[in-house]
């Protein structure tokens, strides 16, 4: 399934929360933080200014990105797929 997100919102998909700390302690599905780094699948066409204009969003597919702990609105596609619904503001670094 195609998600085309509108105006300034961009779709996530989070990446995997690590498994094991650096001590080596394996942690179980419910002990994991939520994670805050993910890798944009889909961006809309740009924030509408008050004069008419679209501002480009600076993000672009294939970015990873990290966010904001509750950032966004979480979605499941027809395929289980789970994926974030954001605005560009709730962005708070581009990982290069």
């Amino acid at each position: 399934m195609a998600i085309q997100p509108l105006a300034d919102r961009i779709v996530v998909k989070a990446l995997e929360a690590k498994e094991v700390t650096k001590g080596g302690i394996v942690l179980p599905d419910t002990a994991k933080e939520k994670p805050q780094e993910g890798k944009i699948v889909a961006v809309g066409k740009g924030k509408l200014l008050d004069n008419g204009q679209v501002h480009p969003l600076e993000v672009k597919v294939g970015d990873r990105v990290l966010y904001g702990k509750y950032s966004g609105s979480e979605i499941t596609t027809t395929d289980g797929e789970e994926l974030l619904i954001m605005k560009e503001e709730d962005v708070l670094a581009i990982v290069k």
